[in-house]
């Protein structure tokens, strides 16, 4: 659905520097492919281009198989975006903003109101946007880019600046649009949120590509192939927990936790797989000052 080949993009006329330079992959029907960078990594360059919205320097692109340079037109109609800016009308009502865009789009009055349903937002949708909680104004965004019924749908940092809960009901409605087969080209620098969500991630530094593979490979290939294990004392009278290291590939240390089990000690087992932030920071280092 989504082809990169070296596509590249340079700003400045004297001192030219690379915001994306020379990156290449491809992403499936269905799948949620996580493009992971610090700010200013070129994540949002990238997703101006395959949007046609910014012509690239050198290489090529192609989104649902058509060209972003000479076939734009081709991909509007097939492609939903959600920048980083809530750029809606705070004086309308969700409703109100759907109703406008699908008027845009070409699109059957009732897909707004099936639309707010499904992010959640029916029970509110009379109400004016400027009353709207952050996260809420995310999902109505989400909303308004499944106008057209989008086959590829671009979303940059969705959940940035939400709280905790927020993100959550984001995140449950990007989960639920992939199931439905829908493509989605998320960029974040919330690694949480892309080994929640992607299949596969590329990480980003300074407009290049530095690693692209599954969340559960690069936390494999990069974590430990320890477990922490909390043991209750031996008795009641013996003082604290401990808590002992073990490998979980010598058998000597599988007979150790197996006793343990047999009796009763083990309060808690905790795998040492590296997490997904700590395998981005190893690759893709701190960002630039």
């Amino acid at each position: 659905m989504i082809a990169a080949d070296k596509l590249t993009r340079t700003f400045g006329n004297i001192r030219k520097k690379s915001a994306v330079d020379a990156i290449s992959f491809e992403v499936d029907r269905g799948e949620v492919f996580g493009f992971l960078g610090h700010n200013g990594a070129g994540k949002t360059t990238m997703v101006r281009m395959l949007t046609g919205q910014l012509r690239p320097t050198s290489g090529r692109g192609t989104v649902c198989g058509f060209d972003i340079v000479r076939q734009r037109n081709h991909i509007y109609p097939r492609i939903g975006v959600v920048f980083d800016q809530q750029n809606l009308y705070p004086r309308m009502s969700g409703l109100e903003n759907l109703r406008f865009f699908a008027d845009l789009f070409g699109a059957p009055v009732g897909r707004a109101e099936a639309l707010l349903d499904l992010v959640g937002l029916k029970n509110r949708a009379q109400d004016r946007v400027k009353t709207y909680s952050n996260g809420m104004k995310q999902r109505l965004l989400i909303a308004r880019a499944l106008l057209n019924r989008p086959q590829v749908l671009f979303l940059d940092e969705p959940s940035r600046g939400l709280d905790p809960t927020s993100a959550r009901e984001v995140r449950t409605v990007i989960q639920e649009l992939a199931g439905e087969g829908v493509t989605v080209f998320l960029t974040t620098h919330i690694m949480e949120e892309a080994d929640m969500l992607c299949s596969r991630v590329a990480f980003i530094r300074e407009g290049r590509l530095v690693a692209l593979d599954t969340p559960e490979r690069f936390k494999l290939q990069y974590g430990r192939k320890q477990a922490l294990v909390r043991l209750r004392p031996e008795s009641a009278t013996s003082g604290e927990m401990d808590t002992v290291e073990i490998s979980i590939e010598k058998p000597e240390d599988a007979a150790r936790l197996t006793d343990w089990i047999q009796q009763g000690r083990v309060e808690t087992i905790h795998s040492l797989e590296a997490s997904l932030e700590e395998v981005f920071i190893r690759l893709a280092g701190k960002p630039e000052e």
